[in-house]
């Protein structure tokens, strides 16, 4: 079995994070073959070993696995559907940030094309990689994301999502919607608290309390969601409307933007409205589950 520093890589796209990719499969030992339309960002990778290949061709010849981190999807297509360009037997990982349905339509394009297709999404920035607290997802075959997992281990923790190509970029987004909602929460708390006087750095560590508590209930929430059935064990959604309330009022009263709550009790106030008042919070997902009506 060949030792996997040894498996030959590719990396095609070296802006920063092609350029951290690359980095991380060379620290590990991978023998790494890069290209880029602009050659001069490939100078610090080749000095610390990498082979500049001189067409994309070329580079996707060299490495048993390529990986593809370019500006979006049409870029790439239009980078690897070039005439001269072979794909048939390659074996290739898009980490090139786009939504589900390029995905899948992608993915698509490649095999028919007779490549192996991997689509992918990256939650870290360019310093993290070849931590562990880099996560790359992938989606896709199975098959084939365990053949190339001890290769890709070098990027970080990797984890496999399931054999729909358009899963990477659905937890990609959704994982965003954690990260701005908890960060705009935040901020609203903020704004208010510094009409009192109270800086951010004073109140950051009640924050991240308040954040790990909510955390812990997402799992018995979950099993509300997926049972279809949300008995008020905590608290009915027609409570935490009253105190939703209490956040518009106040953030009003102090003069700070009340746009944010205004708009989670508009929300709640729907799903009230509609008969879910005695239900428990994650009853709104039937709200969340629906297009809003302009």
């Amino acid at each position: 079995m060949t030792n996997k520093t040894d498996t030959p890589v590719t990396v095609i796209g070296l802006g920063r994070m092609g350029q951290a990719l690359a980095g991380a499969f060379l620290k590990a030992g991978h023998p790494t073959t890069v290209w880029n339309r602009t050659t001069s960002k490939a100078d610090q990778l080749v000095a610390e070993g990498a082979q500049l290949a001189p067409t994309a061709g070329d580079a996707l010849q060299a490495g048993s696995l390529t990986i593809i981190c370019v500006t979006d999807y049409q870029a790439m297509q239009e980078l690897l559907g070039a005439s001269d360009i072979e794909l048939d037997g390659t074996t290739l990982i898009n980490l090139t940030s786009g939504d589900s349905a390029q995905a899948r339509e992608t993915a698509q394009w490649a095999e028919q094309r007779g490549a192996h297709y991997l689509d992918g999404a990256i939650m870290a920035i360019p310093p993290a990689i070849g931590t562990a607290e880099a996560v790359i997802l992938h989606s896709g075959p199975q098959s084939d994301f365990e053949a190339h997992r001890s290769t890709l281990d070098a990027l970080g923790t990797v984890t496999y999502l399931g054999a729909d190509h358009g899963l990477a970029s659905l937890y990609d987004v959704a994982g965003l919607a954690m990260m701005w909602s908890v960060l705009n929460a935040w901020l609203q708390g903020t704004a208010l608290l510094r009409t009192a006087g109270v800086d951010a750095a004073t109140y950051a560590p009640f924050a991240q309390q308040m954040a790990a508590g909510v955390a812990e209930w997402l799992p018995g929430y979950a099993k509300q969601i997926d049972s279809g059935s949300f008995p008020a064990e905590v608290s009915a959604l027609e409570t935490e409307a009253r105190t939703m309330t209490h956040l518009i009022e106040e953030s009003e009263a102090a003069g700070v933007n009340a746009e944010l709550p205004k708009l989670i009790k508009a929300m709640a106030d729907r799903s009230i409205a509609a008969g879910h008042g005695g239900e428990q919070y994650p009853v709104l997902i039937e709200e969340f589950g629906k297009p809003h009506d302009d």
